[in-house]
């Protein structure tokens, strides 16, 4: 009688199973699990975005630090601007307290003056505003063939000194003339100037030789350009 060792068909079948079990499990090198293949390309997928996302982020702060520095520029600007316009405006305040007194200071040297001046002169009064007859006054001198020396204007009164206008004489028989103008006007209350005329005539013989003339034809000569300056106040075309 043989003996035969044989295992019995219990312990068969689990050995069985465990080699089925143990060849199911082992590791297959020629393919890459799905899903570790999935998780890298979203690692590196996340990965291109924090890089994307951290090169906005700077360009931002810089863009920031651009918008901020330009900012600051238009601020030093309209602060600089505010600071000149400051400045102009009281330079410019200065300049009219500067004016309103060389104009007193003016004003109260030509009253003196013309207080002197206007002795002996030919004056009158006229119904109209100061800066209308000064306009006619002006006229009337061109007119005439009289250019201005002096001319001084203030709100309340006006000086004209002509050149001294010279007419030779044309024969031994006749003489000549010189004559300068002293125009002064003063404005008066309702509208109304007061006119003051000198004039310092002369007769001039051949030879240039000066010839006195009488208080009384300086006089007609001082009423002759006021009378000329009211006829051109009464022209409607003047007023």
């Amino acid at each position: 009688m043989q003996d035969k060792t044989l295992g019995s068909p219990q312990s068969l079948g689990i050995g069985i199973v465990w080699f089925m079990i143990a060849l199911g499990c082992a590791p297959d090198g020629s393919r890459e699990n799905p899903f570790r293949v999935e998780n890298d390309a979203l690692k590196r997928q996340l990965a291109k975005q924090e890089s994307l996302l951290g090169s906005l982020q700077d360009g931002n702060k810089v863009m920031q630090q651009q918008i901020d520095l330009l900012n600051q520029e238009l601020r030093d600007a309209k602060s600089s601007m505010e600071v000149t316009k400051a400045d102009a405006k009281r330079l410019n305040e200065q300049m009219e307290l500067q004016l309103a007194e060389t104009k007193r200071m003016i004003a109260a040297q030509m009253a003196e003056s013309l207080k002197i001046e206007e002795k002996g002169a030919q004056s009158d009064t006229l119904p109209r505003p100061m800066p209308t007859v000064a306009k006619v006054v002006e006229d009337a001198l061109a007119r005439n063939g009289y250019h201005l020396k002096v001319s001084v204007k203030t709100d309340q009164r006006a000086v004209y000194v002509t050149e001294r206008k010279i007419s030779t004489p044309a024969t031994l028989e006749m003489t000549g003339s010189r004559n300068q103008y002293l125009v002064s006007l003063e404005a008066l209350p309702d509208s109304v100037t007061k006119l003051g005329v000198k004039a310092e005539f002369e007769r001039v013989a051949q030879g240039g030789r000066i010839l006195s003339v009488s208080h009384e034809e300086t006089s007609e000569i001082e009423r002759r350009l006021i009378s000329e300056i009211n006829k051109a106040l009464e022209s409607p075309q003047k007023t």
